[in-house]
């Protein structure tokens, strides 16, 4: 359980800050639910960022002295990531995002590894379905979905079967699993996936971006081909992200025109970025006993109020899924319908599924794929370290209000 800080109290139905002196002030918007989308940059990364901002400055591929010294800040850094992901600095390449780095595994995969077909889900994020779909027409491929359970958790069963039929087709898979889903949490068994794949000759392939930095990885015990992970997931920089590619693999470039990151990514490096993935990265391995502790006891919090206060809520996803995640079915109402736009002018930044598909016709793409969603509206939490109990038990209250206006407030 999540401790209510003793600044704020209790005024009708919502949660003010007491400023003291008899003076009451509302609570701080805007409230921000949305930490899977991106999450706000630390101060401890921006710290370690700035000095590459400013004097810094030098070209990494420079051979005068403030050159070589981003040169060398960048070896360190890629030295600290590599050590939070129990693998040799060799083995991680810098990239912009955790899209390019999906892109380059999927494409080295296909082209410079020999994979003849591709294996993965229909819940996996857009930049892994669009450029497996991409692919596969273009090399003529087969592109197999795994079957999912009700909870949106692959079926290892089904996994395996395809896998046993595709090596009896002669043909070389590509298996491309997300680690933790960006809209519903769930959660895949990489050691189980890395063990199929090795007896079945499979490459594999995990979109990790929103498992690093919010679980303990370490790919020395994981026969893992391919992870791609992206900084501002956790309160890193946006623009910049990683591709582990495992030694024993040769590849080629996706992007050419410079010996950058060892022949293997063209274009001067964003170091100042780099920085501050590395520190974020960093400080979430220090801090994540307690984080995760923390984060997990407010979704916690928040599905037991629902539970308590909205009549006919469920969840997406299992209950002990990624811990920063919770996807939540509101029963369909004419209110429910406008539930997003009302929070938003209410100050509360929460979304429908994946930033990355808002606006998408016919809604988010996970959520069709799970069995017996229809006549709910679905709305993703995600939190973070930043978060307070005080702005959970807010959020609920107004969603209470929307919802069951005739209901008196939250308790305490």
């Amino acid at each position: 359980m999540v401790e209510k800080p003793e600044n704020f109290r209790k005024k009708g139905d919502v949660w003010i800050e007491w400023k003291g002196k008899g003076t009451l002030c509302a609570m701080k918007h805007p409230i921000y639910l949305d930490n899977a989308a991106t999450t706000a940059l630390s101060s401890e990364a921006l710290e370690a960022m700035m000095p590459y901002l400013t004097e810094s400055f030098g070209n990494p591929s420079s051979i005068y002295s403030i050159g070589r010294s981003t040169r060398v800040a960048i070896e360190m850094a890629r030295k600290t990531v590599a050590r939070a992901l129990g693998v040799k600095p060799m083995s991680i390449f810098f990239t912009s995002c955790g899209t390019e780095s999906n892109n380059t595994a999927i494409l080295s995969a296909i082209r410079d590894l020999g994979c003849t077909s591709i294996i993965t889900s229909p819940i996996e994020h857009h930049a892994v379905l669009h450029t497996a779909n991409h692919y596969s027409r273009q090399y003529s491929l087969p592109l197999d979905m795994v079957a999912l359970d009700e909870d949106g958790v692959v079926d290892y069963a089904d996994l395996e079967h395809r896998l046993r039929q595709h090596q009896a087709d002669g043909r070389k898979p590509l298996v491309s699993l997300m680690y933790a889903n960006n809209e519903i949490g769930s959660l895949l068994d990489i050691q189980r996936v890395s063990q199929l794949c090795r007896v079945y000759g499979a490459i594999f392939h995990s979109d990790c971006v929103q498992a690093v930095a919010h679980y303990p990885i370490d790919l020395s015990g994981h026969p893992v081909h391919f992870i791609s992970a992206s900084g501002h997931k956790f309160h890193g920089p946006k623009g910049v992200g990683i591709l582990y590619v495992n030694p024993s693999l040769e590849i080629a470039p996706l992007i050419h025109g410079g010996s950058q990151e060892r022949n293997m990514r063209a274009g001067t490096e964003n170091v100042y970025g780099i920085i501050g993935f590395a520190k974020a990265l960093e400080l979430a391995m220090e801090g994540y006993e307690a984080d995760s502790r923390y984060i997990g006891g407010l979704r916690s919090r928040m599905r037991e109020l629902l539970v308590r206060y909205v009549p006919g809520v469920r969840f997406n996803g299992t209950e002990n899924g990624l811990y920063t995640v919770l996807s939540v079915c509101f029963p369909r109402s004419s209110r429910s319908e406008s539930l997003l736009t009302e929070m938003d002018q209410a100050g509360i930044c929460v979304s429908g599924g994946s930033a990355c598909t808002s606006g998408e016709a016919g809604g988010s793409h996970v959520i069709r794929a799970l069995a017996n969603r229809d006549g709910c509206t679905t709305v993703r939490f995600s939190f973070s370290k930043y978060n307070t109990a005080e702005e959970i038990e807010y959020t609920v209250n107004f969603l209470r209000s929307v919802l069951s206006p005739e209901k008196a407030g939250v308790g305490a």
